[in-house]
């Protein structure tokens, strides 16, 4: 069975348009990725814990914020690497600058034997829908596409 996990797709509306809140990874793997290295904040959804509160939890672990409002379930989606990602809209309007991310560790340089502690996101920024499909990661476009749909925007 596939791994599971769950993110929300939080935007908001500028100026009559929508935009997109999306994290960039922390880590040295992905210090010098951009494009099409960005993702919903996201993760693996507990044993017996429901979804929706499984992508609230990992928003607030990855923003350093709790998540409020209208959830709104958008769909489940099947990355490159096979995992499912179960996801919720909801409108919230963020400040970017003050994300404090969870960290995690690992060994770094490898084979080095020494760990080092990254933040799990290091950056998070509002996209609008051009930005945001050139900076999310491949298996989450349609979560954009499928948004937009059903709110009938362009």
């Amino acid at each position: 069975m596939p791994q599971r996990s769950a993110g929300l797709l939080i935007h908001r509306r500028t100026a009559g348009v929508f935009e997109f809140l999306l994290v960039h990874p922390g880590g040295p793997f992905w210090a010098r990725k951009d494009e099409g290295a960005w993702s919903i904040p996201k993760g693996l959804i507990g044993d017996n814990e429901d979804e929706l509160e499984a992508a609230k939890r990992e928003a607030e672990e990855e923003l350093g914020v709790a998540i409020d409002g209208d959830f709104q379930p958008l769909g489940s989606y099947k990355q490159p690497g096979g995992k499912i990602v179960v996801a919720w809209s909801v409108e919230a309007d963020i400040d970017t600058n003050a994300i404090k991310s969870n960290m995690f560790t690992m060994e770094w340089p490898p084979k080095s034997g020494s760990m080092k502690a990254f933040p799990e996101v290091d950056r998070a920024g509002w996209f609008s829908q051009p930005e945001a499909g050139l900076k999310i990661l491949k298996g989450q476009l349609a979560m954009l596409d499928d948004f937009l749909e059903r709110r009938g925007a362009d």
